[in-house]
């Protein structure tokens, strides 16, 4: 059994979303030997839609709390929506008040203002994450509703079981498909991991948003790596891409070209290694797997 002081959890991430964060992730898994699988973007989770987990376990995950207006005890007074800076508190046609759950913030300032008690709020339960089998593997990822709060949270219970079970079975790397940006969730995914290897576009924005979540990855003092994804799109900025990195000293593991094949292998649930195995992408991403790991072994 490998020794848990030698996992190594790497977290995949971007400066924005749409730059192939989850594409990278899962032909990774699909040639990882020893790995357990994250999906860290609880807001927007997407890697089961190519590793089809089948549900081993649900679990609950609280999330902001919602105040709701008893109709019984309710003198229509106004007061609360007069002071909701959500304005989350609205009327019916009856004339009825009552709050609606996306949009309350679960402040409870119109809990304490209600002059007769009619406003009363729980803690939602509308979240839950999973454990998951995959033909790659165990996968632990989570479902978190629209206008839930605590995904900072979640990441961080999602990312806390897989060190558990990685710990618990002796696996040897942990891969997290991480959330874009740089936000609380993904300052969450970072937090402990032996290196992050961010996906970058060529394009001005792209490389804007690069610069600063490296700005964000440098401040945990943790290894960054790089993929260029569709560099061809954009040569000239890939080339100004990648005399930063250079110059930044994050090491490229890759350049990516375009390839209408990753659509294809998405709409099969497919990793692009699963769908086309000899193809130019899958020799480039085998490789970029096989530096990062190397460099990590080596970086001991």
């Amino acid at each position: 059994m490998i020794e848990y002081y030698s996992m190594k959890e790497i977290t995949i991430l971007s400066g924005k979303g749409g730059t192939g964060k989850t594409s990278v992730t899962a032909a990774f898994a699909s040639i990882a030997e020893h790995a357990i699988f994250c999906d860290g973007d609880v807001d927007a989770p997407d890697l089961h839609l190519i590793l089809a987990p089948e549900i081993k376990e649900t679990h609950p995950f609280p999330g902001g709390r919602k105040a709701s207006i008893n109709p019984e005890l309710c003198t229509d007074c106004g007061l609360c929506r007069d002071y909701c800076r959500f304005d989350a508190i609205h009327q019916d046609i009856s004339g009825r008040y009552y709050i609606h759950p996306v949009q309350c913030e679960g402040c409870r300032l119109c809990e304490r203002i209600c002059p007769v008690g009619a406003i009363s709020s729980e803690q939602s339960m509308n979240n839950f994450w999973f454990v998951s089998d995959t033909r790659f593997g165990k996968l632990v990822h989570a479902n978190m509703q629209a206008g839930e709060e605590n995904s900072g949270k979640l990441v961080t219970t999602v990312r806390n079981h897989a060190r558990e079970l990685a710990k618990a079975e002796g696996y040897r790397f942990i891969i997290t498909d991480g959330p874009p940006g740089i936000g609380c969730p993904a300052i969450a995914s970072i937090t402990g991991s032996k290196a992050v290897l961010m996906i970058v576009e060529p394009t001005r924005s792209g490389m804007h948003d690069a610069i600063r979540l490296a700005e964000l990855v440098k401040g945990f003092n943790i290894p960054i790596f790089s993929i260029i994804n569709k560099y061809d799109v954009n040569e000239e900025v890939a080339a100004e891409i990648e005399s930063w990195l250079h110059s930044d000293n994050i090491i490229l593991l890759g350049k990516i070209p375009f390839n209408e094949v990753v659509v294809k292998a998405m709409i099969e649930k497919k990793s692009v290694i699963e769908f086309d195995p000899d193809s130019e992408l899958s020799y480039i991403l085998r490789s970029s797997w096989t530096k990062l790991v190397s460099e990590l072994e080596n970086g001991q």
